[in-house]
């Protein structure tokens, strides 16, 4: 049984004609009444009387009408529903971000979303970069917020912004006062830095390899925010994102004099995973508005 059948056999029932029903369906008037005899042949039995140059519904098409109307109906209330979860930015989402850019990147981002899309309902997962990838395999997180490049060729990333690498030191470090410092200048200090598994601890030691600097780790962590208060106690110095500069702390921070020493940002799906309105809407809130403007 064809949906077409159905339409055919309910507009032969509304007009009392097989040739007014083509016209009203756009169709030949052969090929109407070759699909209402093909839906008879199924159901077997007839729905319409054929009197001449008009058509009756039998009592098996009377019973059969409105079980006809009712299936055209579901779907066109289903077709409705699809648009309307196309076109409406309302729904599920679900963020995974990194725990070096969740607490400073991530809260004003999604304070403002939810206020300008309130239908939206937003959960958040923080979890290191590979256990965030796995997840976006699996399609339990939407959209990642990580830090760039990431390997893997089955994703789509969108760059957000490239901050710079500073130098965490003691408040009262002999280096503290200068605008910036090669790393070289900390060869000898003693390191605190991010544990294995953090990106990051990745983008701190190539920047040490570039300045061919061996760092004495002596501290780790999974938090900035300890790593920070270690360093404010005089134990040792840190690499630090820019966004993860605390100003309240018992540090310094100049920047590393290295112009690679920098962490870019970025936003990354599943590709070839369809986007709802909600998914694009988030992803274009994160971008800015220079990146908007070019796409």
């Amino acid at each position: 049984m064809e949906l077409h059948q159905l339409r055919y056999f309910c507009a032969v029932a509304e007009t009392g004609s097989f040739s007014r029903a083509a016209e009203h369906s756009h169709v030949a008037q052969p090929s109407l009444s070759q699909q209402i005899l093909k839906l008879e042949d199924e159901l077997g039995a007839r729905l319409f009387d054929r009197l001449g140059r008009s058509v009756r519904l039998t009592d098996v098409g009377k019973a059969f009408l409105p079980r006809a109307r009712a299936v055209l109906r579901e779907l066109e209330a289903a077709k409705g529903d699809v648009v309307e979860r196309k076109d409406s930015v309302a729904g599920s989402l679900t963020v995974g971000v990194i725990p070096t850019i969740a607490p400073y990147y991530l809260p004003p981002k999604l304070s403002s979303f939810t206020r300008q899309f309130p239908q939206a309902r937003v959960t958040v997962v923080e979890e290191i970069t590979p256990v965030l990838l796995d997840r976006l395999r699996a399609s339990t997180v939407d959209v990642a917020i990580l830090a760039l490049p990431i390997r893997g060729h089955e994703f789509d990333t969108f760059a957000l912004l490239t901050e710079r690498l500073f130098a965490a030191l003691p408040r009262k470090h002999a280096l503290a006062g200068r605008r910036s410092l090669a790393l070289k200048d900390l060869r000898k200090e003693p390191f605190l830095l991010l544990r294995d598994g953090h990106c990051f601890r990745d983008t701190a030691v190539a920047a040490c390899d570039r300045a061919r600097v061996s760092p004495q780790v002596i501290f780790e962590s999974g938090q900035f925010s300890s790593i920070l208060s270690m360093v404010g106690t005089g134990m040792g110095v840190s690499i630090v994102p820019e966004m993860a500069i605390e100003k309240t702390a018992h540090c310094r921070y100049v920047r590393i004099a290295d112009g690679e020493a920098t962490r870019t940002v970025g936003a990354t799906v599943l590709r070839g995973r369809s986007l709802t309105r909600l998914h694009q809407a988030f992803l274009a809130h994160l971008r800015p508005a220079s990146a908007s403007a070019d796409t």
